[in-house]
């Protein structure tokens, strides 16, 4: 320990005498936490405060004024007076006391004066070295739990198709991946935003980090700004005790997507722009901010544009976030892609219930002719409900869901009149639920409440059709 004798001429300045002065350092020395021992270079004990007696039972009368020595056969601080060198994190033993000292010598204008120990329990060392231990576990835990629940399942190599329009895409992906620039994403409902987002992530310096996606659609305008930002405990009625974590927090270090970020409120909006500006966040309900370091994909499969002009959407927001935009094509305009899909689509299937499948080639014809409204989610949907309807190996057309048959037979029914193409669907829907449930009286009972019309009424439809059967 230096003193300056400067800076103790100085304390005598602001303060009225040398006594007041002396006061004022003896008070702040026995509010500290520690125990305090200080003795002059003759090892006589000058000084101890209230710590030090509460620490090691020692009261002042028995040791200011006399040899430390004497009290203390065992002490070590008469060597670092001696050498000058400091010692710290020495374990001592009085009886059933335990506790760590630092010791070091007090210096002035070079010359070692006296020395001071800095004396600490050691049961409150435990204790705090118990409660820094417990926060560990429980940050270790959470941060598994994160990392676990918020974890990307795809990467570039789980996107199918050979079309161009999907490998143009791709390669931007790919390019623009590694940066650390916010994302927008567009594209129809099922075309794959969100396999792309977690692919940019996948391949990204973030591809450890969390990943974390929020349907802003999902929730209301007060639940999705909670959940994005997270609360303050109190911060209104009902908030949970501890307060919550918003999706932005979980998401530091990682990458939060944004999906269907068209339906955010106004009001949601600008706090999200806030956020992506000053990369900061602040709980519902708390004064400070949390700093962030995380990347931002937005998705949706509105026209961003046109709810500018509306007034519906910020036009800084969206300035903000389209700065990079991938632009997902839908299914029919790369239909090169769709034979593709549907192998991948039914061997996952196969997989999964442990009973292999395969189409016939009609059933190609009609999977190619059909639009997707709802791209490759729908196609997903369609083989699932085909190998769900059939019984052996191979699907065939009477397996798929109807209304690709309505569809495609009204595409391909062009010289027929409108009669004929409603007759040949009615035919061709009646036909597969027949085959479904069976041609026995309690299978046609089920096609009957399926259809919403009575038994009766199914076997003149059966008459009419000239279908076989039809008692």
């Amino acid at each position: 320990m230096v003193c300056d004798r400067d800076n103790l001429e100085g304390l005598e300045f602001v303060f009225n005498s040398r006594q007041q002065a002396q006061s004022w350092f003896f008070s702040i020395l026995d509010s500290i936490y520690d125990g305090i021992l200080i003795t002059d270079e003759a090892y006589m004990v000058r000084y101890i405060n209230p710590e030090y007696t509460r620490i090691t039972g020692v009261i002042y009368e028995q040791i200011v004024g006399k040899l430390l020595t004497s009290i203390r056969p065992g002490a070590i601080l008469p060597q670092v007076i001696d050498s000058g060198a400091p010692m710290a994190g020495v374990y001592r033993r009085e009886g059933d006391v335990q506790y760590v000292v630092d010791m070091a010598p007090i210096i002035i204008d070079n010359r070692v004066v006296g020395g001071v120990s800095v004396v600490k329990d050691i049961t409150e060392v435990r204790r705090l070295s118990q409660e820094v231990n417990k926060y560990e576990k429980k940050t270790s835990r959470l941060k598994k739990m994160v990392e676990h629940a918020y974890r990307a399942k795809y990467s570039f190599s789980d996107v199918i198709g050979n079309s161009d329009t999907l490998l143009k895409t791709l390669q931007f992906c790919k390019k623009i991946a590694p940066g650390e620039t916010d994302v927008l994403i567009t594209g129809e409902s099922g075309t794959g935003k969100e396999i792309f987002a977690q692919s940019l992530h996948s391949a990204s310096k973030r591809a450890h980090g969390p990943f974390v996606a929020l349907n802003c659609a999902s929730l209301t305008s007060s639940l999705v700004e909670s959940e994005l930002f997270g609360y303050d405990e109190g911060a209104f009625t009902g908030a949970r005790k501890g307060g919550k974590t918003g999706l932005f927090e979980i998401a530091d270090g990682g990458t939060i997507l944004l999906d269907e970020i068209g339906e955010l409120s106004l009001d949601v909006q600008a706090k999200l722009l806030r956020v992506l500006q000053e990369r900061a966040v602040r709980k519902i309900g708390e004064a400070t901010e949390i700093p962030l370091n995380v990347r931002v994909i937005a998705a949706t499969n509105r026209n961003l544009c046109n709810m500018v002009k509306e007034g519906r959407f910020r036009e800084d927001l969206f300035y903000r976030l389209n700065v990079l935009n991938v632009h997902l094509p839908p299914l029919r305009d790369r239909s090169i892609d769709t034979r593709l899909l549907a192998d991948h689509f039914i061997v996952q299937y196969s997989r999964k219930v442990g009973r292999p499948f395969s189409f016939s080639p009609e059933v190609y014809d009609i999977l190619l002719k059909y639009r997707w409204p709802g791209n490759i989610r729908e196609l997903r949907n369609a083989i699932e409900f085909a190998a769900n309807m059939c019984e052996e190996h191979l699907i065939t057309q009477l397996h798929l869901p109807p209304v690709l048959l309505v569809d495609t037979n009204l595409q391909v029914a062009v010289r027929k009149t409108l009669a004929d193409v409603v007759r040949d669907t009615e035919k061709q829907i009646l036909t597969n639920a027949l085959n479904s449930e069976g041609y026995t009286v309690e299978g046609k009972k089920r096609v009957a409440a399926q259809m919403g019309i009575s038994l009766a009424t199914l076997y003149n439809k059966m008459k009419a059709l000239g279908m076989e059967e039809a008692r």
